[in-house]
């Protein structure tokens, strides 16, 4: 841990309880409002306006912790249905336009249905209606349109695994077997999967840039088993040997950028596949110390908006098991014990965070540090987790000095938030 007496960085908070673990009210005023009426995370394609009458619905029903993850999801339904439907008479009418964004509000409110991870039939339910409903809307507006979905073979892959990597996937159209593209291949976290963060990929686009979007193990459609850490290893061999068979992918210019628990698998990568990157971003991940039984024991009342343990041990393949997962995580898990953060060879590696992250403690970052080759790091003061928005500044910047092209940062997010145009 990097503070002084064994302790993590914030320890002093961890008893705190997070005021939106009060009931789904609080989580709405005190956290998702302003997010939602910003259109940005976790509320990518979203409009505020789609979720109140959820919210004043949540608020009759009472739902709170433990949610019944059966029943909440069916809250959400009819919303997501009617913007669905006026999808689907906009399409019919051909106003491209309007059937995009009601596609992609749509899917906002099947994705917070299914969110933050697949506990029951019916979110299950949502988080298939979700992928279905986007592509559709990705189709239909004009700057999100080369994006689209690719069943990679799983050549790595092995017994129950399943036959293909699925990844969303965009190439700018400057992109040829002359000129080949550089491509960031983002790994999404515990709760955003390639249906949303698909959001960064117009503008990559722009700066000719090309983009991968492919879920971690235990989540979305990952083909990975969630208990081999050895798992994320295959996956990746898999997707590198089709990328060398994409003339219009310039290999040598590949960088991961792993979100929240997506940075753990970064980290991994860039040791394991040290020479097929460029470079790897963690943001926001663990390596170690995400693991530890005392951290696991607190992070359920803190900064993420539903019990995070339970989330993690679903993740890892332990179902409602969290007891045996706060048991076993760490000698499973940690890069640290299972010898990878003191490999000699790594690739070039960047590390940022948020010093008041509450869901993965900074300690991790301070402990990469002290392990293997040296790294790069960038942490956010006073910041929670990820250190947004600072660190995407932060990261964009890093990128473009990595690929050598000259991107304008504030342009490049202005891409980011979603605004409805339509009632």
């Amino acid at each position: 841990m990097a503070a002084p007496g064994g302790q993590f960085f914030i320890q002093s908070k961890l008893k705190e309880v997070a005021p939106h673990h009060e009931n789904f009210k609080q989580l709405w005023e005190t956290k998702w409002k302003k997010p939602a009426a910003m259109g940005v995370y976790p509320f990518m394609f979203g409009a505020a306006k789609d979720f109140e009458p959820i919210v004043d619905e949540m608020e009759k029903l009472d739902f709170k912790e433990p949610y019944d993850w059966n029943e909440y999801p069916k809250v959400y339904f009819p919303k997501a249905r009617e913007l669905e439907a006026k999808a689907e008479e906009a399409e019919k009418a051909g106003d491209k336009a309007q059937a995009a964004e009601y596609y992609l509000r749509s899917s906002a409110v099947y994705r917070m249905s299914r969110f933050p991870a697949i506990f029951s039939p019916n979110m299950k339910q949502g988080w298939e209606k979700c992928k279905e409903v986007v592509l559709k809307g990705l189709k239909s507006v004009g700057g999100f349109s080369p994006v689209h979905e690719v069943l990679v073979p799983h050549t790595h892959g092995i017994d129950g695994e399943g036959d293909f990597v699925p990844v969303f996937h965009q190439l700018p159209d400057s992109a040829t077997k002359e000129n080949p593209a550089p491509v960031v291949m983002i790994i999404t976290g515990l709760d955003g999967y390639r249906t949303e963060l698909c959001v960064w990929a117009e503008g990559w686009r722009r700066l000719g840039v090309g983009v991968i979007i492919l879920e971690i193990p235990g989540t979305g459609d990952s083909p990975a088993s969630p208990k081999d850490i050895k798992s994320p290893d295959r996956v990746f061999s898999s997707l590198f040997d089709w990328i060398d068979t994409q003339d219009r992918i310039d290999a040598k210019r590949l960088c991961t950028w792993g979100f929240s628990t997506g940075g753990y698998y970064s980290t991994r990568l860039a040791y394991t596949h040290h020479d097929r990157l460029a470079g790897a971003v963690n943001l926001g991940g663990g390596v170690h110390h995400m693991f530890d039984p005392e951290w696991l024991n607190e992070v359920n009342h803190l900064e993420y908006p539903f019990p995070l343990c339970n989330t993690l041990a679903l993740k890892f393949g332990y179902g409602t098991d969290i007891e045996t997962f706060k048991k076993e995580a760490s000698d499973k898990f940690s890069l640290l014990k299972d010898g990878t953060l003191d490999r000699k060879l790594c690739a070039r590696l960047l590390l940022v965070n948020g010093t008041e992250d509450e869901i993965f403690p900074i300690d991790d970052c301070y402990l990469a540090l002290q392990h293997g080759p040296p790294k790069e790091a960038r942490f956010v003061p006073g910041l929670k987790h990820m250190g947004e928005p600072e660190s995407f500044f932060i990261i964009l910047n890093w990128i473009y000095k990595l690929f050598g092209i000259d991107g304008n940062i504030g342009a490049q997010m202005s891409t980011l938030p979603f605004k409805a145009q339509y009632p």
